[in-house]
């Protein structure tokens, strides 16, 4: 009796293909937007986390205050202070000072705003972030206070195109002074980090930086790193405890690991992920109103039928069964096809973002569970309504 009604059912959505389709919409559109929202959402996330992943959990980030960079005694953060900061820390294994200027950057007649990093060797292994061409910083021009320069790769793009930068000489406009540096090397592309978009930063050596550029021993802020990530959130607390001690403030300085980040992040993009969903399965209820619409168009429609159906011998269930299904079918088949259709949209996002192409089995699963749900509850009322119609009533209708 099932397999026959299911087939009646097909045979009642397949009379009126436009009909059918129209009051699928809802619950296709429904389906697919889920699917591809929690997918995007899944997939920039990976994305997000891996890149920052990337640098190691035990990397810590150290910067002033917004108090203390409106005051005036700024100059407690000096280079003093990393030493500081490791002998007072015992989970902290080294920390290298932040040294940043922002300026012009000017190679033959191109020119881009960019900012300089005054750094020393050990930070492309901190940041493992190494050269594709070239070299980077080393002790000897760090000790020579030498004026070399390493690019980015979105510098090189910007500011040499096809040609080759190593060995050419590039300008740095900053403060109303210019200075010549040689490029002895370009760094490999790299994703954003706890520091920032690293490929749109030049670097120079620190010595450099201090001699030239700042003219002081003061610096912007801190890079750590703790001994291990195990130990990461104890050498948070370390810092925390001496900035505290040292400058007398907790608003005097902002602390931010790599876990502290990434858990933000984590939290962030989850809690858009499920808001999307749920305004993308509100058109799942739009879609099934839809659905009970056409139901009831349907049980209108085939009154006779109903009456000649009961008069043979079909029995309330039957004819409760019969509407259900079909209601059922639409609910169903519009859901399988929103899976398919946000699978697609799901997998060209993903391409256009540049981002993992994830689908979760679970978001499917649910959209399509939720589907049918649909089809159940708002199927109910016109399967009831026509199964209670009377048989007499039902063959005298015209």
């Amino acid at each position: 009796m099932i397999l026959e009604t299911f087939i009646i059912a097909v045979r009642s959505l397949n009379s009126n293909k436009l009909r059918t389709l129209l009051s699928m919409l809802g619950i296709i559109i429904g389906v697919g937007a889920v699917i591809a929202i929690v997918s995007i959402g899944t997939g920039s996330q990976q994305q997000i986390t891996a890149n920052i992943s990337d640098l190691g959990s035990n990397v810590i980030n150290i910067n002033q205050g917004w108090g203390r960079r409106l005051s005036s005694s700024s100059s407690d953060f000096t280079l003093e202070m990393a030493e500081y900061i490791e002998k007072t820390s015992p989970a902290v294994k080294m920390v290298m000072p932040n040294l940043e200027a922002s300026g012009l950057l000017i190679s033959g007649e191109n020119d881009l705003r960019a900012t300089i990093v005054g750094t020393e060797a050990y930070y492309q292994k901190l940041n493992k972030y190494y050269p594709s061409r070239g070299k980077f910083i080393d002790q000897s021009v760090i000790d020579n206070a030498s004026d070399v320069i390493v690019l980015g790769s979105e510098l090189v793009e910007e500011l040499y195109a096809n040609e080759d930068p190593l060995g050419q000489k590039i300008k740095f406009n900053y403060n109303g002074r210019t200075f010549v540096f040689t490029v002895i090397g370009v760094m490999e592309e790299k994703g954003r980090g706890i520091v920032g978009d690293l490929n749109d930063q030049a670097y120079i050596p620190m010595t450099t930086y201090l001699n030239k550029l700042a003219n002081s021993n003061e610096v912007s802020g801190f890079i750590a790193q703790a001994n291990s990530s195990e130990e990461a959130t104890e050498a948070v607390e370390q810092i925390e405890y001496f900035m505290t001690k040292y400058l007398g403030d907790e608003d005097d300085f902002r602390i931010r690991s790599q876990d502290q980040i990434l858990d933000t992040i984590s939290s962030v993009t989850e809690s858009m992920s499920l808001m999307l969903g749920g305004i993308a399965a509100i058109s799942l209820v739009v879609g099934g109103i839809g659905i009970m619409n056409i139901m009831l168009v349907s049980v209108t429609e085939r009154t006779s039928e109903i009456g000649i159906r009961k008069a043979l011998g079909a029995k309330k269930k039957d004819i409760l069964t019969q509407f259900l299904i079909e209601s059922l079918c639409l609910s169903g088949i519009g859901g399988a096809i929103g899976v398919g259709i946000g699978y697609l949209a799901a997998y060209l996002i993903s391409n256009i973002g540049d981002w993992p192409f994830v689908v979760n089995s679970s978001s499917v699963i649910i959209a399509f569970s939720f589907s049918l749900l649909i089809g159940i509850f708002f199927g109910i009322y016109p399967a009831m309504k026509a199964a209670n119609l009377a048989p007499v009533d039902a063959l005298n209708y015209e």
